[in-house]
């Protein structure tokens, strides 16, 4: 099992991936154009050529980032594959220099081994909060608990690890 960036040619294979997902609201929908907009921030699990998980970090601010859509093939569960997904980036966002990392899961007790813990509220000053509203990002949006996302995030829990 290889970990790694992923590529414009795995899109097709993470949004075979995210739409397994999303029937249950496990993960929200991305349009398919938002993917290859945001492939530099994705890594795959692959094996055998074969994308069987995904997951991306989206740095929000100096010290902030997210984890967001991590998925793996339903015949791949239980082989620690998103373990390894989230590890990887938890290290890029080490890498990067980000303090702080959150995440909105229905699996708090998966993100909570690895030291996650729920919060309340958006944790960022409010001039941070300010900037982050000119977002385009929906995840931003959901990030910030703001009124037009509240359908999306529903029964979610925000958590937040500090690196």
């Amino acid at each position: 099992m290889e970990i790694r960036r992923a590529r414009t040619t795995d899109v097709k294979a993470i949004r075979a991936l995210v739409d397994t997902y999303t029937a249950d609201r496990r993960l929200l929908s991305k349009a398919t154009v938002t993917l290859y907009e945001s492939v530099q921030e994705f890594w795959v699990a692959v094996e055998q050529d074969r994308v069987v998980g995904c997951g991306a970090l989206h740095v929000m601010w100096e010290d902030l980032a997210e984890i967001r859509t991590v998925a793996v093939d339903p015949d791949h569960r239980g082989m620690k594959i998103g373990h390894r997904l989230v590890e990887e980036l938890l290290g890029a966002a080490r890498a990067l220099g980000v303090a702080r990392v959150f995440c909105l899961t229905f699996e708090t007790r998966f993100f909570g081994a690895f030291g996650f813990t729920e919060i309340d509220g958006a944790p960022v000053p409010h001039a941070v909060y300010e900037q982050l509203l000119r977002s385009y990002d929906e995840g931003v949006a959901e990030f910030l608990d703001l009124e037009r996302v509240k359908p999306n995030t529903l029964g979610n829990k925000r958590m937040l690890l500090h690196l």
